[in-house]
């Protein structure tokens, strides 16, 4: 099933599935019993444009944190449960607008009834997931190996077990590290379930080889319009997995808003530091709601041309540098200030 055709469930006050615009979630790496770290990290998070947050609950004190953390923050909580039911139902008890649970390690069949009826009298949706790293040994046995088809088996069976015990608040979550799996298995359940499918690549890793198979994978299933919420796995600051998220769906039109940065790759003629130039370019304009495209070039020469079709410019030169606004200069300042007379053009743009 498509976006359009799955069924609209509501997270807090964010909803997917149903043709909802695809959200974009993230999880803290603090200690969640640790309040103030956490909440710290989720509004830098929030600030980055963050819309769903998930943070891991090990313990019973995480639990009982979620209640202050959701108080200091404006996104909706998901707690992240491993292993012990109780710990589910201490979560959603002290706030959480959504739990993860994987049914095959909670425990019995009893232990996840006692989840699904505590979820039942919130009414907090229930996100089923299943990696590959953790599929049943009979169904590796069955399909002679982790492969798509089991992944998809494993997850269609923990939700009919929660369907069976009359609840439906679901969204579906099947992950895998391998790419081409990952994708596989998104096309196949979707033709199963009727519930919104949170998308990522589980452990995909650093920055950049986490980048490079996330748009890959994220590319090709929700270019298949299948998903409806997505989270960029990556080794380092959760941050960085909002910027890629947002990039990866204003790149297939999914999204619109938010400044595009371009730059030039660099080459002899380039005499200043593009590459941290362009970084801190890229990391101030989230900070602005515009629509536009920014280039950031890396010598006089070709600077203007290059830079024509962006809205906004600036070209490094040896101890100055151009603005330029549709390739055509519109002053000389020093290198120094290139950063910040361009923060003056879009604090004041459209005024």
């Amino acid at each position: 099933m498509t976006r359009n055709e799955t069924k609209v469930i509501s997270i807090g006050n964010v909803k997917i599935g149903g043709g909802s615009p695809v959200a974009i979630q993230s999880m803290t790496n603090t200690k969640t019993e640790d309040v103030e770290a956490t909440v710290k990290q989720i509004l830098a998070l929030e600030k980055a444009g963050c819309e769903i947050i998930r943070c891991a609950v090990p313990t019973m004190e995480a639990a009982e944190a979620l209640r202050e953390i959701k108080k200091q923050i404006h996104i909706p909580l998901v707690a992240d449960i491993h292993f012990d039911y109780r710990l589910a139902i201490a979560a959603i008890e002290n706030g959480a607008d959504k739990i993860r649970i994987n049914p095959g390690n909670i425990g019995s069949e009893d232990r996840v009834r006692a989840v699904v009826e505590k979820a039942k009298e919130y009414n907090v949706p229930i996100r089923v997931g299943v990696n590959s790293g953790s599929l049943e040994k009979e169904l590796v046995e069955k399909y002679h190996g982790v492969t798509a088809e089991g992944i998809v088996e494993s997850a269609l069976d923990k939700v009919r077990m929660i369907e069976n015990m009359g609840y439906d608040n679901l969204v579906v979550s099947i992950k895998s590290s391998d790419v081409l799996m990952c994708v596989r298995a998104h096309e196949l359940i979707a033709k199963e379930c009727p519930y919104p499918l949170h998308v990522g690549i589980t452990e995909s890793g650093t920055i950049t080889s986490g980048n490079i198979k996330s748009s890959v994978g994220l590319g090709i299933i929700l270019y298949q319009g299948l998903g409806d919420t997505i989270r960029v796995s990556l080794t380092g600051d959760p941050v960085e997995e909002i910027k890629s998220a947002k990039l990866i769906l204003k790149t297939l039109g999914l999204r619109k808003g938010g400044i595009e940065v371009v730059s030039c790759p660099t080459c002899g003629r380039t005499k200043i530091d593009l590459i941290g130039l362009a970084n801190q370019v890229e990391t101030m304009v989230t900070e602005f709601p515009l629509d536009i495209k920014v280039a950031v070039m890396g010598c006089v020469v070709n600077g203007p041309g290059e830079a024509k079709e962006a809205d906004i410019g600036i070209a490094g030169g040896v101890g100055e540098g151009l603005l330029i606004k549709k390739g055509e200069i519109i002053k000389k300042v020093k290198e120094e200030d290139l950063l910040s007379v361009l923060r003056e053009e879009l604090e004041h743009w459209g005024k």
